[in-house]
């Protein structure tokens, strides 16, 4: 579940089979005057990426809000997105989750700076020292020297675990850098902002973000979670499932599955209607259209001061012009230069959509475009529509851009992939006996997963995340790879590390390229716990 990075880790292109979508009817409010030039944008963009459809809100101080949607909301049927569709907009909900915080703050519930044991006592690092300086800044920050999308196996797919067992966790995740010595993109520690703001308010973080941030806004579309979903009027999702991996192929209708445990970090789901009203209050640096305040200038202005570095660069290349000379994290947001401008902005990746907020404050603009798709589409409108607002000339080829980084990409992957799905595998093959390989293993913040001899072939239960199971099929020397069901997860390559003739231990990384950094097969490390385990036993997670 990406934010800042792009879910797939490319922006994906039609490889195989694809084809052209037809446009149906567009639906669209007032503001005639910037149809023309955003219709072209977006047209452009799906015709060169077979995206089914897209939502796009621009808001400008004074004015009132450009909403429209273009294409079907599931290819092959019928239905239309319109300004009222719903779409997750997954990471953008870290933004709200900033806000909440922001709210208990002035009302002197806690402390940016407090430490997180101060109202979370249960809460462990790996370093006991680095427990005792985490703050409330730090969960939101991505500065705790976790790896990318360390534990987000855990949840995502969706899986057994709650979010006790989740802060249980965090304390057998290993780091790989420094306490704020660096970034790296996390959404556990959203999960803990979560609880924290529960502990605190007495509500629970749906209802503290329903009725605090959502309701006084008017976003009458909007729920905090899939699961409060009651609507036909609902983005589909697509993804292209191979071969020869996820991320190349024709595009496929796949189904959500995401765990609301994940609600605090990736949760809302939302219309363009909606998130222009979410864009303007920020632009309005807290203030409601009555003159009502959420939160405090000050309190928009700490939201938006850059804690980490995230990156930094000379500036514009020919295929990214508008590449930041330096870019860092804020609370929930991530603040850069566009165009010799301020740029606030998120991105929100799921299986099957990707989602973009951006706010130049200096120029009094905002704008949301949301994708039913996980390629970078969105991204590339988004771009081509901020260059549009502020009048950038010569206009830049944002498709072309786009379309030559995702090929290049996919061509690296599919190489990567040594042709597709029936590849010779790696050189090497199993030294012991399949039975031998059998067993009850675990990871110490994961859980277990089950091995078994199955009709003279190995399967794979994963038991937080029953989805996952699978044959095994060989693949190098005392290595698998897995047939994950397609559209239920990344395949993995399970690498069982034999010393004396046994299984010491079980290590794994995702099969793909292209996986999503929230398959974050590589930080298990799996111990025997029962030799010979032929049967799924209840889950045993660090209870």
């Amino acid at each position: 579940m990406s934010g800042l990075v792009d879910r797939r880790g490319v922006l994906a292109l039609g490889v195989g089979g694809a084809s052209a979508l037809a446009l149906p009817g567009l639906a669209q409010t007032a503001a005639a005057p910037l149809d023309a030039a955003i219709d072209e944008i977006v047209r452009n963009f799906m015709r060169a990426f077979f995206t089914p459809g897209i939502g796009v809100a621009i808001v400008r101080k004074g004015e009132a809000p450009w909403l429209k949607g273009y294409g079907v909301r599931t290819m092959d049927r019928p239905g239309k997105v319109d300004v009222h569709t719903r779409f997750g907009i997954a990471s953008n909900s870290k933004a709200f989750t900033a806000a909440a915080l922001a709210m208990l703050v002035e009302e002197k519930k806690l402390g940016w700076d407090d430490a997180v044991t101060k109202h979370l006592p249960e809460f462990r690092m790996a370093d006991p020292a680095v427990t005792a300086m985490f703050t409330v800044r730090d969960l939101l920050v991505h500065r705790s020297g976790l790896p990318l999308g360390a534990g987000d196996l855990m949840y995502f797919p969706r899986s057994s675990a709650d979010a006790a067992q989740v802060i249980r966790a965090l304390q057998y995740l290993k780091p790989v850098r420094g306490f704020r010595t660096g970034y790296d993109y996390d959404n556990i520690l959203y999960i803990v902002a979560g609880v924290l703001i529960e502990r605190l308010s007495g509500l629970s973080w749906r209802d503290f973000v329903t009725t605090r941030i959502l309701q006084p806004l008017g976003m009458a579309d909007a729920v905090a979670s899939l699961e409060l979903l009651k609507t036909d009027n609902v983005a589909g999702r697509h993804a292209k499932l191979g071969p020869p991996v996820r991320g190349v192929g024709p595009l496929k209708v796949i189904q959500p599955d995401e765990s609301p445990l994940v609600d605090a970090g990736a949760g809302i789901n939302a219309s363009v209607t909606d998130i222009a009203k979410w864009l303007d209050v920020q632009l309005a640096l807290g203030t409601l259209p009555d003159g009502k305040r959420l939160w405090s200038k000050e309190a928009a202005a700490e939201m938006w001061k850059p804690q980490v570095i995230t990156s930094s660069s000379d500036g514009g290349t020919e295929l990214n012009p508008a590449r930041a000379v330096i870019a860092g994290y804020a609370l929930g947001w991530g603040v850069q230069d566009f165009r010799g401008r301020r740029l606030i902005s998120h991105s929100g990746g799921l299986s099957g959509q990707v989602t973009q907020t951006a706010l130049i404050p200096s120029a009094g603009i905002g704008v949301a475009v949301f994708s039913n798709t996980e390629d970078g589409v969105s991204g590339g409108i988004r771009n081509a529509i901020l260059d549009h607002l502020l009048g950038v000339t010569p206009a830049y080829d944002w498709v072309a851009s786009y379309v030559a980084r995702n090929k290049l990409a996919q061509e690296n992957a599919v190489a990567s992939m040594a042709g597709g799905d029936a590849a010779k595998p790696p050189e090497g093959k199993p030294s012991l006996p399949l039975a031998s390989y059998a067993g009850r293993y675990r990871d110490a913040w994961y859980g277990d997963i089950v091995v078994s001899v199955k009709r003279k072939q190995l399967h794979i239960d994963f038991v937080p995340t029953p989805q996952f199971a699978s044959v095994l099929e060989p693949w190098g020397t005392d290595s698998f790879r897995t047939r994950i069901k397609p559209g239920a997860g990344e395949d993995a390559v399970v690498s069982f590390e034999v010393k004396d003739g046994k299984v010491a231990g079980v290590r794994m990384k995702a099969l793909s390229p292209l996986a999503d950094f929230s398959y974050d097969f590589h930080h298990l490390d799996f111990v025997p716990v029962r030799r010979g385990g032929y049967a799924v036993e209840p889950a045993v997670i660090l209870r």
